[in-house]
């Protein structure tokens, strides 16, 4: 009963919901449009810095948000600008070293003042004014067989924000996936060429597709440091790695893939974790190993999904038409 109640706390924890709403996010990119980004941390990076450094220096918390988002934007538009007029390789090359220079700016001694360098920033720097916005009591409420804090870090007021918001933009991403704007950027992912030769603006529909989605990785990346703290080295490449095996576990150019793979990821790690740390002695498995053993087993299952259903849980194969 412990373990069940270790997965399904994992399952609708706010680290989740923030992963599933940045998988939404590569979604837009990927999944709509076929734009192969490998630097959806640096989006989330950036969301953090923009939303920690204006509520730590008394900017209100709306204010934070916009600044973050801005700053998630103005990253898109840097990175769209030289790269979406090329092909996809392209744009692959450019975003994981683009979200690496954002990582190591943030690391920079010469910048300490301002994003703390390779310490990163506080929760007790920033998290203030959101949690002052919980309707739930500043102590511990069990719901059921669920135990949170109220209002501090990983409580119910954060996991029913970011739930709350992973729902808004699933429903956002299917009205836009079905709209005119989204059957266009789906013949862009199959045949570019052909969309051109219709008369549409393919570098401006990738631009918006990119923004978009970047802005969507920025907010995810403001609920996960709301639950955690801003530190650059957690937002680094692995960080986008997992957040591509989300969205395809799940499927992409699915509505509910990114959340059903942010799901199914996170539960089947901890499952593991749990399992490996009751049934295997700890002479033969350290603890230690514990992580390393669980994603090693995590990863030969995906590569069997690979493999035997390359379009993910919900996906069709229909949609695996991605131009090169």
């Amino acid at each position: 009963m412990d373990i069940l109640i270790q997965v399904l706390t994992t399952a609708i924890a706010p680290s989740t919901a923030a992963f599933a709403l940045a998988a939404i996010g590569l979604n837009f990119h990927f999944g709509l449009t076929g734009l192969l980004n490998m630097g959806h941390a640096g989006f989330m990076l950036l969301g953090m810095y923009g939303f920690a450094i204006s509520l730590r220096e008394g900017w209100p918390i709306w204010l934070a948000v916009l600044v973050g988002l801005a700053a998630a934007a103005l990253f898109a538009l840097l990175l769209g600008w030289p790269t979406l007029k090329l092909r996809g390789d392209y744009l692959a090359i450019v975003t994981i070293a683009a979200a690496e220079m954002v990582r190591f700016l943030g690391r920079s001694q010469s910048l300490a003042e301002l994003t703390g360098a390779s310490t990163g920033i506080r929760g007790s720097d920033f998290k203030a004014p959101f949690e002052e916005l919980s309707p739930f009591a500043d102590s511990m409420v069990e719901i059921g067989p669920f135990a949170m804090h109220g209002t501090r870090s990983s409580s119910w007021w954060l996991t029913l924000v970011t739930w709350g918001l992973v729902g808004v933009f699933a429903l956002v991403f299917w009205r836009l996936s079905k709209s005119p704007w989204g059957r266009v950027l789906k013949g862009i992912r199959e045949d570019e060429d052909a969309v051109r030769s219709l008369g549409k603006n393919v570098y401006s529909y990738k631009m918006q597709a990119l923004v978009i989605g970047g802005v969507i990785g920025a907010l995810a990346g403001m609920l996960w440091a709301i639950g955690n703290s801003v530190q650059p080295d957690a937002m680094g490449r692995p960080t986008t790695f997992w957040i591509w095996t989300l969205l395809l576990l799940g499927g992409a150019a699915t509505v509910f893939g990114p959340v059903l793979g942010a799901i199914l990821f996170w539960s089947g790690l901890t499952l593991i974790k749990a399992l490996a740390s009751a049934f295997i002695p700890s002479d033969v498995l350290a603890p230690t190993s514990l992580e390393p053993f669980s994603l090693v087993l995590v990863g030969v299952a995906l590569m069997f999904l690979v493999v035997f259903r390359p379009q993910g849980v919900l996906g069709n194969k229909k949609e695996l038409a991605f131009n090169g």
